[in-house]
């Protein structure tokens, strides 16, 4: 029943990220929350357990997602080159932050994090304007981009998109090139954080079964299941739908999770 529950989880963030277009990381964290809280798990390590199998699941879905983008030749890898140890670095040392930080300030930070995409996306999405290629980033500062990428990502269990694309289009790249170079940059950042808190949460012994440190077994085997599926129809419907609904109804939804998570935070 427990694996049957994860399947589903994995099937809800596959097509939400295939139809929204945005990564797994962003549904599987609140959803996993609340589910590992019905478990019985604890207030004191149930958000790190969600952050922590949420970047192990998108190891898997990274991979597929950037052979895909590079099939396509949208893959800068020179770029990737320069991010990736910035994007480790940040990954792993994000995950030494988050072991540091309470329950409920993780809930805090990823409440805020969530209020301030779901408001810049149903901003965008009123917008009559899309993201143009422009040149404003010198590529001598990707390592710092990498680290700052990589800390925030460990910290909110996301593996790319919300902070990679927008980052690699103001340096210049087309946004289909943006897209790509960052699905292959979702890669290092998951596996130095889901490294990072299988490292930390085994030294605080947390004494539940199938888990490794602050991941999850059984969830990340179903979750990473289904999501590689249900991921392809997910962008299916997207074609038949409108861009500019998708993103409003996913930043109603960002804005609804932020609101718990916020509230929760102050009531704790």
């Amino acid at each position: 029943m427990e694996l049957l529950t994860y399947l589903l989880i994995g099937a809800i963030a596959g097509f939400a990220a295939g139809l929204f277009g945005v990564g797994g990381g962003l549904i599987v964290v609140p959803i996993l929350y609340i589910v590992f809280m019905h478990a019985g798990y604890g207030e004191a390590v149930t958000m790190h357990l969600a952050l922590g199998t949420s970047l192990a699941t998108i190891m898997v879905t990274s991979i597929s997602s950037m052979l895909a983008h590079n099939k396509n030749h949208a893959v800068i890898w020179p770029v990737v080159g320069r991010l990736t140890p910035g994007l480790v670095l940040g990954s792993f040392g994000g995950a030494a932050i988050a072991d540091a930080l309470s329950g409920e300030k993780l809930q805090l930070v990823i409440g805020i994090f969530t209020l301030m995409v779901g408001i810049n996306m149903f901003r965008t999405a009123c917008s009559q304007q899309n993201l143009q290629q422009t040149q404003l980033v010198n590529s001598r500062w990707h390592w710092l981009a990498g680290v700052i990428i990589g800390i925030a990502s460990a910290l909110f269990g996301i593996g790319r998109g919300s902070l990679t694309v927008p980052y690699l289009n103001r340096s210049g790249l087309a946004m289909q090139q943006a897209v790509g170079t960052s699905a292959a940059c979702g890669l290092p950042i998951a596996l130095a954080g889901a490294i990072g808190f299988m490292f930390f949460g085994a030294h605080e012994q947390i004494h539940i079964e199938h888990t490794i440190g602050y991941v999850h077994i059984y969830a990340f085997i179903g979750i990473s299941f289904m999501s590689f599926i249900t991921a392809r129809q997910g962008a299916k419907v997207a074609h038949y739908l409108s861009p500019r609904k998708l993103k409003k109804c996913f930043a109603c939804l960002l804005l609804f999770m932020s609101m718990y998570f916020l509230s929760k935070a102050v009531l704790l």
